[in-house]
């Protein structure tokens, strides 16, 4: 996969000290839920702004997309906090 630019929104943004960032992610991350388990991988503060996997929505080049939904070819994805977390 090439590089992914990633955006974040509400409580995963305040968290994480950050509105986005570029990644280049592992091969076997090709859906939102593959992406999010792969961040919640990382260091603190990732853990703890991904410590609910299957509660975080997203969206594939501006398009909200389900949690099993590809990610393959995208360059940016957004990240959004489970609802009420905002």
């Amino acid at each position: 996969m090439a590089f992914l630019d990633l955006l974040y929104f509400g409580s995963l943004r305040e968290t994480l000290g950050k509105d986005g960032e570029r990644v280049d992610p592992p091969s076997h991350v090709l859906t939102i839920e593959d992406l999010v388990a792969w961040l919640g991988e990382r260091d603190e503060p990732y853990r703890s702004a991904f410590g609910a996997p299957s509660r975080i929505g997203g969206a594939v080049e501006g398009e909200r997309v389900g949690n099993r939904d590809s990610i393959f070819g995208a360059r940016e994805v957004a990240l959004f906090p489970p609802p009420g977390a905002l």
